[in-house]
């Protein structure tokens, strides 16, 4: 039997409802599904307790995940996720803006129709000048939205060498123990 305890900080609360944790903070909240069979998670006294009834790898590397997914929840609703992403253009200068729950790119490589992608979660998009910042609670909100803006202007029938026009992702949140 594995028994894995993670501290919750003062400033936030965590509950689980079902197989869904949700973890609150004074950077707004997180859900997640966490589930797997012989593995549960439990609010004990100020901590959030992973349990597995198996002593199998498999089981232990979910532990482990589930480990890094409440840790990461915690750091989000704390201090929150920022990815940075830099507008790059050599042919046609392309403009971000956000519209809505929507990121917009306009004139990529000349194109008269614009480019967009949805928002996700609490995400929130700024965008200054060539710089275009990502920032909110949900560590993979934050990085799917970022994600899909590069995505966005992927070339893909042209001489990438030549042609490297886009939206690129220039840094990421630094991991550490989770």
């Amino acid at each position: 039997m594995t028994r894995v305890e993670i501290e919750i900080p003062d400033e936030v609360s965590a509950e689980v409802s079902n197989l869904d944790l949700t973890v609150e903070g004074p950077n707004g909240s997180v859900t997640r599904t966490l589930w797997y069979p012989s593995v549960s998670v439990s609010v004990e006294d100020g901590h959030v307790v992973i349990v597995s009834e198996e002593e199998n790898a498999k089981t232990n590397a979910t532990v482990g995940t589930f480990e890094s997914h409440v840790s990461n929840m915690i750091h989000g609703v704390t201090e929150g996720w920022e990815y940075e992403m830099e507008v790059y253009y050599a042919h046609f200068p392309m403009q971000v803006a956000v519209e809505g729950d929507d990121v917009v790119i306009e004139n990529f490589l000349g194109e008269r129709a614009e480019r967009r992608t949805p928002i996700r979660g609490d995400t929130e998009v700024q965008v200054d000048g060539e710089v275009v910042t990502l920032t909110g609670p949900s560590k993979e909100d934050v990085g799917q939205t970022a994600a899909d803006i590069e995505q966005l202007t992927r070339v893909t029938d042209k001489d990438t060498r030549v042609f490297q026009d886009g939206v690129y992702i220039t840094q990421k949140p630094q991991t550490g123990g989770a």
